[in-house]
């Protein structure tokens, strides 16, 4: 931007959007101080490059603004980890659905593992029952993004809020 500009000549663009054609880049700096605004290289890889006369700071800082707005209509999804066992109890597993259905309520997937340990490991259906119990019990906030998978000595379920 101004004197970092390296180019003889460049394309003129005027803070209004009209083209002014290609201007050395002294002229184009002067006409730029003439209206106190900065020569702003736009597309630097173009031939002749592209440069615009605008006011740096306030285009710097609209940028900003609509970045930070950007980033305010964004919504981030966690995703929360309920762990169960094959031998989990009924009312433990009530307790841990209604954990779920708050998490889906909020808006967040739920990552549902059963561990196996030991000789567990011999009866991974009945890990398998669990989880479709479990989804089952949940099925009025949630639904199963990914079915029961079992990697390593865990069987994995996703479930993603209906809304």
């Amino acid at each position: 931007m101004n004197e970092q500009i390296r180019e003889k000549e460049v394309r003129l663009i005027d803070s209004e959007g009209n083209q002014l054609g290609i201007v050395p880049v002294m002229r184009a700096q002067e006409m730029a101080d003439e209206k106190k605004l900065d020569l702003v290289k736009v597309a630097p890889n173009a031939k002749p490059p592209v440069c615009r006369i605008m006011d740096y700071g306030k285009y710097k800082y609209e940028q900003a603004k609509k970045e930070k707005e950007s980033k305010k209509n964004q919504k981030v999804i966690n995703i929360k980890e309920i762990r169960l066992t094959p031998r989990i109890d009924e009312h433990d597993i009530v307790v841990k659905t209604n954990k779920a259905i708050k998490f889906l309520q909020s808006g967040n997937k739920v990552k549902v593992t059963v561990r196996f340990k030991g000789r567990e490991m011999g009866h991974t259906g009945i890990g398998k029952e669990v989880l479709e119990k479990f989804a089952e019990m949940t099925s009025e906030a949630g639904i199963i993004e990914k079915k029961p998978k079992l990697e390593g000595r865990n069987m994995t379920m996703f479930l993603v809020s209906k809304n």
